[in-house]
C-alpha cells in the first residue's frame, strides 16, 4: 500500500493513469520532492542528486559487505569502537 493511497481523489487516480505514471513516482516525489505552495516538485537537478546520492549509499552498502558487516560500540553517548564481522552467522552478538 503506497503512504499517500488514502488520501488520493478519482481524479489523482485517473490523471496517474492516463499520464502513466505508477504510484512508486508519486511516492518519490512525496518522499524526496520540496513543497512549493501546494505542489511537491522533484525536478531533474533534484532527480540528479538523489541519484548520486543512491550511488554513494550503494557503494557505502558494498564496502560494508565486503566486510561481511559491522559493528559499533556506543556507551554514554560516545562511540567507543568498530569492527568488521566476517563471522555475523557464528551466533555471537
Amino acid at each position: 500500500m503506497n503512504d499517500f493511497e488514502g488520501n488520493t481523489t478519482r481524479h489523482m487516480d485517473a490523471r496517474m493513469n492516463q499520464r502513466g505514471i505508477p504510484a512508486a513516482l508519486v511516492d518519490l516525489v512525496l518522499s524526496h520532492g520540496r513543497w512549493d505552495g501546494d505542489a511537491c516538485k522533484l525536478d531533474r537537478k533534484d532527480l540528479c542528486n538523489l541519484k548520486d546520492d543512491v550511488e554513494k549509499l550503494r557503494s557505502t552498502v558494498l564496502k560494508a559487505l565486503d566486510k561481511g558487516g559491522l559493528a559499533v560500540v556506543e556507551a554514554g553517548g560516545a562511540l567507543i569502537t568498530t569492527y568488521a564481522r566476517p563471522n555475523a552467522r557464528s551466533g555471537r552478538k
